[in-house]
């Protein structure tokens, strides 16, 4: 591909920015606060059209109830198109109340099962107002111990829950389900894995698919494998991009392991996937517990743009010649030469072509923007887990 195709490619791409990412997180251990947190949603995609400002290619921003719980969902839709983004993906949350403790809509008692079933059902109420095409479900619901629950009840709990909200979509709206290996349940997850979520998704239809969950694996899964086979058979719906170096760290994309990233983006390209038309929604999915947030996320979707560079300056040809004929070091090399191009030239070109500073972080350092946030809100109830 040549240069200019490869900018064309990179200035049609579109990253999902988080609202939550912008707000106070960290562990179960603690959560640190910092100065210039956003204190409502309207604050969130303030922050969030920002970070599209100086890298242009994150307009849209997901929310997370009810952590940006509002009573007017159109009139923050319309806000978010003043700032010049748009409202994206809604987060469902069936994990922080404390009825979940045996789980949402796979608990055993058929009132918390209609409680979570019912807060689903919601959120497709507010992706109606907002004009939001995806619903992203995740469940923590899962087992501590053997024998506490029935593992195959569960999962027909779930597929029965799944059905109920499947068929509440529009026709225009879709259902993301998310997986996670372990984590808070440590016996049994009810999602823990590609191949239950798509299992699910098969079952329910063609407005079902498969949300990956970059840090959401056992060490040594090969993610990309993943992509290629959800791709293959049409069932590959989003990504939420992080690292992890344990479990599920949350930290930024690209950080632990930027070959991973680069591979995954590679098999995003090959399957010809990139192009917003094609439908895969790239999301980011971080908690900043010690860095700056609107600085860590811009670096993050420079280190998605980095990556998805590399895998566009693939020589394709070479690669499949080298495949077709066996050439093992020879098509490892068509990869690892692109992955080894600094392609930071080529974006900071790319940036300036569309009227961008070529560094988004040091434009943003000196716009002001931290300094006057942190002034203007001083006062009030930072947003966080649970706000």
């Amino acid at each position: 591909m040549t240069t200019e195709a490869v900018k064309a490619a990179l200035s049609r791409q579109e990253i999902e920015l988080p609202s939550w990412a912008f707000g106070n997180s960290g562990t179960r251990f603690k959560v640190f606060t910092q100065p210039g947190v956003p204190r409502s949603p309207e604050e969130k995609i303030a922050d969030a059209a920002v970070v599209h400002k100086y890298t242009g290619v994150a307009p849209s921003v997901a929310l997370h109830i009810p952590w940006d719980k509002v009573d007017d969902y159109a009139a923050l839709s319309a806000y978010a198109k003043e700032q010049g983004v748009r409202l994206g993906a809604i987060n469902s949350n069936v994990f922080q109340d404390d009825d979940y403790k045996l789980g949402s809509v796979t608990n055993p008692d058929p009132a918390v099962r209609r409680k979570a079933t019912d807060h689903l059902l919601e959120c497709v109420d507010i992706m109606d107002a907002t004009g939001s095409r995806d619903l992203k479900l995740w469940f923590s619901d899962g087992t501590n111990y053997p024998g506490q629950d029935d593992i195959q009840d569960r999962q027909d709990r779930l597929a029965t829950a799944l059905k109920e909200v499947y068929d509440r979509l529009g026709d225009d709206q879709r259902m993301l389900l998310e997986y996670k290996l372990f984590e808070p349940a440590f016996y049994t997850t009810d999602v823990p894995d590609w191949g239950t979520s798509y299992a699910h998704c098969l079952e329910l239809g063609p407005k079902a698919t498969v949300c990956i969950d970059t840090g959401h694996h056992a060490p040594g899964t090969n993610i990309e494998f993943i992509v290629a086979f959800l791709l293959r058979v049409k069932k590959l719906g989003a990504f939420d991009f992080n690292s992890r170096f344990y479990a599920d760290d949350d930290l930024m994309v690209g950080a632990a392991d930027p070959f991973q990233l680069f591979r995954i983006m590679n098999e995003i390209v090959r399957g010809d996937a990139l192009d917003p038309e094609r439908g895969i929604a790239f999301m980011l999915d971080q908690c900043h517990n010690i860095e700056e947030k609107i600085p860590a996320i811009i670096r993050s979707v420079m280190n998605v743009q980095e990556a998805t560079a590399k895998a566009l300056l693939v020589d394709r040809d070479v690669l499949r010649k080298a495949q077709q004929e066996g050439d093992v070091l020879g098509a490892n090399a068509a990869l690892m030469d692109a992955y080894n191009t600094d392609v930071r030239p080529l974006l900071a070109e790319l940036r300036e072509s569309q009227g961008l500073d070529a560094d988004p972080v040091a434009a943003f350092k000196r716009s002001g923007y931290f300094d006057q946030i942190t002034k203007d809100r001083a006062d009030g109830q930072q947003a966080g887990w649970g706000a």
